[in-house]
């Protein structure tokens, strides 16, 4: 620091700050550690004491050694302001450096959207669902990953003392690249594909396969993916799978409610608990099937065994030459292959061959619809046929009426057409390499046959003639 009174002496008096009678005017500088700022603090003069000159202020600059960056106008407005207004005038910034601007290489900033993406949506009126909390961060094609942020070239700074200040090369916490399935878009990276988010090494990816090498549950949530999902471990009770692609488990799938647009693999069985629902836009191939409901477009392959489950597919049921079906009922549109059918101490199956499984769904929901219509239609009836019922609600009644009978013609009209697409396979057979044990249903094309004694080794199929099951023997 420097000031008037250490430089020069007037012939008068001074005194310390606190209480003086007499000052000279004076400047006090301070300079910031990096040296690129100077500040200063300008003091009037008190009573006699000798007032600031522009040649004291340039002095005192000088004997700083400060050089570059000299802000001479705000020197002189602070001069005139504490000379003519005789008030301190502080914190005055009097030299300003350049700063050096730091090299920083290209790099791919992530997008920070996605940095939330895994959290679950918080109602703060209703209980948090965890289930809905994952981990991965599911991205949509052509969503925005990353956003390419260009090269800065480094420039040598310079200090109020006039000396360079060099510059350093940054390494920013960014990406370093772009990976599998994305694609710039002029300065913004893309994804190629809907999937997961994968950032390796800072190199950004986008990957069409997720695997899960552990279990589900609580620490992935529920799995709701765009592409083909892998699970190594068991998938705990309560969450779902979902899936655009295929899904494949490595062990046995206790499973809630699960879909797959493509292929479903199985390494173990899967087990529903009465509960489970499952729906395969490709083919199934697994051990077994228990206590589950489950439509298939391709063929179901289930090695060992059926129990107790409700098999829907549009090809066939395939299972291995000791595969037993014990329970539960089977639609399959172009046949079925079992080793047995039946146990002596089990419950009767249900085998439908022949008809579309869709079809009939549909032909059941109009007929359940039908008989909601005609309760509806009686109430109406009763209420119409009341003793001393207004004549205008006696005629909303009948527009009513007229409403529900129109239902009823169009619920009716959809069921005679699906009746006549119901037979969309008469090929179908029923293949049983073992024994069918008696109190099973066959039908092919709805033409039935109950089994009241075992069948051991046959082969069933309809005869077009007859439009009867007929039976022979496998070789």
């Amino acid at each position: 620091m420097a000031d008037a009174d250490s430089e020069r002496n007037h012939g008068h008096d001074s005194f310390e700050v606190g209480t003086p009678r007499h000052r000279n005017g004076k400047v006090t500088l301070t300079v910031l550690p990096n040296a690129l700022e100077v500040r200063a603090d300008f003091y009037p003069a008190l009573g006699n004491g000798a007032p600031l000159t522009t040649d004291y202020i340039e002095k005192i600059i000088d004997s700083y050694g400060i050089h570059y960056g000299i802000r001479y106008d705000e020197i002189t407005k602070a001069y005139e302001t504490c000379t003519s207004q005789k008030i301190p005038v502080k914190d005055v910034l009097i030299a300003y450096g350049d700063p050096p601007v730091h090299e920083r290489p290209e790099f791919l900033q992530l997008n920070p959207a996605l940095r939330n993406e895994s959290k679950p949506m918080v109602d703060n009126n209703k209980a948090v669902d965890h289930r809905s909390k994952s981990p991965f961060i599911i991205v949509r094609k052509n969503s925005v990953l990353a956003k390419l942020k260009r090269h800065i070239a480094g420039a040598t700074g310079r200090d109020v003392y006039g000396e360079n200040i060099p510059y350093t090369v940054l390494q920013p916490d960014g990406l370093a690249g772009s990976g599998e399935n994305t694609h710039m878009n002029d300065r913004y990276l893309l994804a190629s594909i809907s999937g997961q988010l994968i950032i390796s090494k800072k190199i950004i990816s986008v990957s069409q396969k997720l695997v899960i090498k552990g279990s589900v549950g609580y620490a992935t949530g529920n799995i709701l993916f765009p592409g083909d999902v892998e699970i190594h471990g068991d998938v705990s009770d309560g969450f779902k799978i979902l899936s655009g692609g295929s899904i494949t488990i490595k062990q046995t799938f206790d499973v809630t409610e699960a879909s797959a647009r493509g292929d479903l693999t199985v390494a173990g069985g899967i087990i529903g608990r009465g509960l489970g629902s499952l729906k395969v836009g490709g083919e199934l191939r697994t051990k077994f099937v228990e206590n589950c409901s489950l439509a298939c477009r391709n063929n179901a392959n289930i090695d060992l065994e059926i129990i107790n489950s409700k098999i829907f597919t549009l090809e066939s049921v395939i299972m291995g030459d000791k595969g037993r079906i014990v329970g539960g009922e089977i639609y399959a549109l172009k046949g079925l292959i079992a080793g047995h059918i039946g146990r002596k101490s089990g419950k009767a199956a249900r085998i439908h061959c022949g008809v579309d499984f869709t079809m009939d769904q549909e032909k059941e929901k109009n007929n359940a619809a039908l008989k909601i219509l005609a309760s509806k239609k009686n109430r109406l009836l009763e209420l119409l046929d009341a003793p001393g019922i207004p004549r205008a609600k006696s005629e909303s009644i009948k527009t009513m009426l007229k409403g529900i009978e129109e239902s009823q013609q169009k619920a009716q009209n959809r069921i005679t057409e699906l009746l006549g697409k119901l037979n969309a396979y008469e090929d179908a057979v029923v293949e049983v390499k073992g024994e069918i044990m008696p109190g099973t249903l066959i039908e092919i094309c709805q033409a039935a046959l109950f089994v009241t004694e075992t069948l051991k080794k046959v082969r069933i199929k309809l005869d077009w003639e007859t439009n009867k099951l007929v039976t022979e023997r496998l070789k």
